[in-house]
């Protein structure tokens, strides 16, 4: 993640500075296991981390049928193999499994137009542009939401 924050520095909210500080603990307790909060996929190839993604769920009442798709992100050498997509399905599976979520949301930096359209094929649906969420290389980032009703298999959800 690091290395994404570094590299693509106008679409992840989060810097490489904020996050280079963070002990290993830290990082670990993101990772999570599929019991906790947050849990993070990984694709490889080979040895080599290709892609990430996570996911947080809510443990508040209200809304614990939700849970947020975080931190995703595909190394240059494996785009457009098709990484993107198993991450965002293994996201959606995982999010299925844990009892009572129905509902995945993301937010993608405005102007990501390859990144929007990976997570329109996988069943996600904007619904808002929120102005000036971030302030990056000298100007101001809108984010788009978006969510997906992960119940329902996707051929079946309304365009």
């Amino acid at each position: 993640m690091l290395d994404a924050y570094a590299t693509h520095r106008i679409e992840f909210t989060s810097t490489a500075a904020e996050r280079e500080g963070q002990p290993i603990s830290w990082w670990e307790k993101r990772i999570g296991d599929e019991h906790s909060a947050t849990t993070a996929f990984g694709a490889f190839e080979g040895d080599a981390l290709a892609g990430t993604v996570a996911l947080e769920f809510e443990t508040r009442e209200k809304t614990r049928h939700k849970a947020t798709l975080i931190g995703m992100y595909v190394s240059e050498h494996a785009r457009g193999g098709g990484v993107g997509r198993q991450l965002v399905e293994a996201a959606k599976t995982a999010a299925r499994a844990r009892e009572g979520v129905n509902l995945l949301k993301l937010t993608v930096t405005e102007g990501n137009a390859a990144a929007q359209q990976l997570y329109e094929r996988c069943g996600f649906v904007a619904f808002g542009i929120e102005p000036r969420a971030m302030f990056a290389e000298g100007a101001y980032r809108g984010k788009v939401h978006m969510w997906c009703d992960i119940r329902l298999p996707q051929k079946w959800r309304a365009a």
